[in-house]
């Protein structure tokens, strides 16, 4: 391979109105490299991505690739000099169809059945399952991404820019993707590879650049190091360590029974007799991979969807199948979406009024507002979880994806809820923050609250969870304690091959209960 670095960048900066988000940045990647770039939320990692990939403009700085000088003013130009990327935050139209988002991308002499064509035979090579006739409006956020990734391979790119790749995907999905990857970088390919799963990148990559707040403050050999030390390098510390479970389960706060619901959309799942019980005091996760039924379930628990038979949906014994998100809320239902911007919070509201959508104690008798208290309740959760934002006036989308997501888990902690339920609770968020908001939920579990996690992330849900259950199909698996789970296990189950609940014991958690009851007479 030439000795001639693939990407160079010289002193690039980029200011926004009150924060540099890069500054005075250098980065070198040799061709055929697995390279990783490693920070915190808002240590400016997306913003360097995007000025490589032109979706911005650097204040300052030089840019050469391949040894040539160039300035990248648009995606369009990135994509013809063979740079391509796959967003944290997704690029496509909700209007058109997968293959019509892969086509404005690709070269126009193609037809769209051509498109058609490449897209299953590329999905089915790296086995990404996906519908190119799919509008993209109906896909899972873990779908999206996969338009995404199939999207970046077929432009066959010199340099590969992947931001959070596996978040969406199974432990043996995840070494499929990886054996895809070495093989890209054997046969020239160079990647920058963003996530904020250590082990992911001392296995991949064995070069990294370490920013802070904006800066290069170090490189290493990922290989040679612990993830401890990779914190060190990100944090300057080690991220917290989460507090041992010392109570058992108690009452039966969230109780689903037999949960039947057709998907109202076509290209949905169908909910197959769904039945789970989450009793006070216990972390209760829900693995799957994403598009087998997690957003539908999610919707007949939040109260999106309420078409579920009367009896199926009950909360402490009061029976909410058909309620409404309002009046779930007054029961202490609360929910945090697994998209953030849109349904977690309306982007261009602040902080502060994004409180509004899921807590009115602001709100004064006759419908004014305390701005006031507003404000000064966003303030508590922006220093409790240690937010890079603005103030409590920032608005929504200036915040990087990991502080938006610390604020609305915040949000909904801060409402002291009887029944919590989570879905992605750490996606795109970096080593610190994620190991901060386990450790809140966990002390929400402490202090009684019933918690339901829905993740993609094994590693999560292994950390946090007493029980945990596998969605495959629409269909939910019988729940196995943590002590008894395995990566192999749960991937397995992730097929939907698990033996039937007859051939299961009772969780722990559930025994315990049942022996306390017949203790009880």
């Amino acid at each position: 391979m030439s000795s001639t670095p693939r990407l160079e960048l010289s002193a690039i900066t980029k200011r926004y109105p009150g924060v540099v988000a890069n500054d005075n940045v250098a980065l070198s990647v040799e061709p055929g490299s697995i390279h990783a770039v490693l920070g915190e939320n808002g240590a400016g990692k997306s913003t360097l991505m995007k000025l490589i990939y032109g979706v911005a403009k650097p204040d300052a700085g030089v840019m050469r690739f391949n040894g040539q000088q160039v300035q990248v003013r648009n995606p369009q130009e990135a994509r013809a000099l063979g740079i391509s990327m796959v967003f944290q935050h997704f690029s496509l139209f909700d209007t058109l169809t997968v293959a019509e988002n892969v086509w404005l991308g690709l070269d126009k002499h193609l037809s769209l059945r051509e498109v058609v064509e490449r897209i299953e035979s590329k999905a089915s090579e790296y086995g990404l399952e996906l519908d190119p006739r799919r509008p993209v409006h109906t896909l899972s956020v873990g779908e999206r991404q996969r338009v995404e990734i199939v999207r970046a391979l077929l432009t066959r790119p010199q340099l590969l820019i992947l931001d959070e790749p596996t978040s969406v995907l199974t432990p043996q999905a995840v070494e499929s993707l990886f054996v895809v990857l070495r093989q890209l970088a054997a046969e020239g390919c160079s990647i920058l590879y963003i996530s904020h799963k250590l082990h992911e990148i001392r296995e991949l990559c064995r070069a990294c650049t370490v920013m802070r707040a904006g800066r290069v403050v170090g490189h290493c050999d990922p290989s040679r190091e612990t993830n401890a030390s990779l914190s060190r390098l990100m944090m300057g510390s080690e991220p917290e360590l989460l507090r041992a479970r010392d109570q058992a389960p108690g009452e039966l706060m969230l109780d689903v029974r037999e949960l039947q619901l057709a998907s109202e959309d076509p290209f949905g799942t169908d909910l197959h007799g769904i039945s789970l019980q989450v009793r006070a005091g216990e972390v209760v996760g829900i693995a799957g991979v994403s598009g087998n039924g997690q957003g539908e379930l999610l919707c007949a628990l939040s109260g999106e969807d309420r078409r579920a038979a009367p009896g199926s949906v009950q909360l402490a014994g009061v029976d909410l199948s058909q309620a409404s998100p309002g009046l779930r809320r007054k029961h202490g239902l609360h929910f945090v979406p697994e998209e953030r911007l849109g349904r977690g919070a309306v982007p261009t509201l602040g902080l502060a009024h994004n409180l509004l959508l899921t807590r009115h104690d602001a709100v004064g008798p006759l419908g004014w507002l305390r701005l006031g208290v507003l404000r000064a309740q966003a303030d508590e959760i922006i220093a409790r979880y240690k937010i890079k934002a603005g103030g409590p006036d920032a608005v929504a989308r200036s915040l990087s994806g990991g502080n938006l997501q610390k604020f609305i888990v915040g949000r909904e902690i801060d409402c002291n809820p009887r029944v919590l339920i989570v879905s992605q609770p750490t996606w795109g968020v970096d080593v610190g923050a994620a190991a901060h908001i386990r450790s809140e939920i966990l002390a929400l579990r402490d202090a009684g609250c019933a918690v339901l996690v829905v993740s993609e992330e094994l590693d999560e849900l292994f950390e946090i969870s007493d029980r945990l259950h596998v969605i495959a199909d629409g269909r939910l698996s019988p729940s196995v304690p943590r002590a008894e789970a395995t990566v192999e296990r749960i991937g397995a189950w992730m097929s939907g091959l698990w033996p039937s609940e007859s051939d299961q014991p009772a969780p722990q958690g559930l025994n315990a209960a049942r022996e306390a009851a017949d203790a009880q007479g």
